[in-house]
């Protein structure tokens, strides 16, 4: 073996340095998309519908993650949100904050958030795989996701401001439209940073 080689070869001490900044990396991401969510919280907060729901940007928040980080950092991040807003810090629609905000008529969307990110990063990492630079992929991926996310929020209507399916699922309807194009968006960007950078759901 050269000299050449040997610089080139990885050895053992360098293994544990690098699993060291995959993690560090892995933590940042999953901090950086949890404020994110928070920030996307923020914009809108218009209370639209019979429900009266506030519209945000927390769903582009929420599937970008799923897009970008893969199932697992995407789950944590989003899961990460929600336990700083189940803490107290007002990173809620609204700037609501607090347990009880899990038991009001939009809990079923806050609940379903890590799921959809969870799914929209199982999809987009497996099903998508070679095709994640494409938009049209990355928005079908993202589709499922946001279906479970109206389906929960639906079903937290319904629980918790004690309505019947059809009046849940019409309350609900409104919000479709917006997601659309908040995935249609979150596709957009998701394909030009996977084309950037084609190892980011190495890990998922």
């Amino acid at each position: 073996m050269t000299m050449a080689e040997t610089a080139d070869t990885p050895t053992t001490a360098d293994a544990p340095a690098a699993g060291r900044r995959s993690s560090t990396t892995d933590i940042a991401l999953i901090a950086a998309f949890a404020a994110l969510i928070a920030a996307c919280a923020y914009i809108g907060g218009i209370p639209v519908g019979g429900g009266q729901v506030a519209i945000t940007l927390q769903t582009f928040g929420v599937m970008l993650a799923g897009a970008l980080l893969g199932p697992w950092r995407g789950f944590l991040a989003v899961s990460l949100y929600l336990g700083l807003g189940a803490a107290g810090l007002p990173v809620f629609s609204e700037h609501s904050s607090g347990l009880g905000t899990f038991t009001s008529i939009s809990a079923g969307y806050l609940w379903s958030f890590p799921v959809a990110a969870l799914l929209t990063g199982l999809l987009v990492q497996y099903v998508a795989r070679g095709h994640r630079t494409a938009a049209l992929w990355v928005f079908l991926c993202a589709v499922p996701g946001m279906v479970v996310n109206h389906i929960a929020g639906a079903f937290g209507m319904k629980v918790f401001a004690d309505i019947s399916w059809q009046t849940a699922f019409t309350w609900d309807a409104p919000y479709w439209l917006g997601d659309i194009v908040k995935i249609l968006v979150v596709a957009l960007v998701a394909a030009e940073v996977h084309k950037a950078f084609p190892h980011l759901l190495r890990r998922g």
